[in-house]
């Protein structure tokens, strides 16, 4: 089970990044809206703190459990910016098939996540946080900022950006670090 599960969310992460960053999802979805954007920035980081808590109630690894407070507060934070940008601008995120999926996909790796013996939780854990950082940082840089209307809220994606990609070195030297 535990070469299945690594592979499972390499799977996941890849199908999420192919619909994201290819034209897979524009095919299907007419162009996303800034209320639709903010919807699914939102979405986005709340995923990741729900990660970090089951991390924080799981994990006695220090690496692990840094990593996922890390995770919690500044993904808050995100969240933060975004709320005050759309209150200031008077717009309310709009749920969206995209970010309807996001919550799909999320229960189910929440799920597995949950389900997860102690003894693969954390290099389940943090393979997911690798794989869940690349496909956001694809998504935010070939979807959700070139469909961006609004200045400022390209703005807050763009600025984002360099702390998603340290997220995603983080997460990938805390992955090295755990035995294979």
């Amino acid at each position: 089970m535990t070469r299945i599960l690594p592979a499972y969310l390499r799977y996941l992460s890849a199908a999420l990044l192919v619909m994201l960053s290819t034209g897979v999802y524009a095919q299907k979805q007419t162009k996303l809206t800034d209320p639709e954007i903010a919807s699914v920035a939102v979405t986005a980081n709340q995923i990741d703190i729900d990660f970090a808590q089951i991390a924080i109630e799981k994990s006695k690894n220090t690496e692990i459990l840094n990593f996922a407070k890390t995770m919690a507060n500044d993904h808050k934070a995100v969240i933060d910016q975004a709320v005050a940008l759309v209150t200031r601008l008077k717009v309310s995120p709009q749920v969206n098939d995209l970010s309807k999926k996001l919550l799909s996909d999320a229960e189910k790796t929440k799920a597995m996540l949950k389900r997860t013996k102690a003894s693969n939780f954390d290099k389940v854990y943090i393979d997911n946080e690798v794989a869940y950082h690349k496909a956001v940082i694809g998504a935010v840089e070939t979807v959700l900022v070139p469909q961006s209307a609004n200045a400022e809220l390209k703005g807050l994606l763009e600025k984002v950006l360099p702390a998603l990609r340290t997220h995603l070195a983080h997460a990938e030297m805390v992955q090295q670090k755990l035995p294979k």
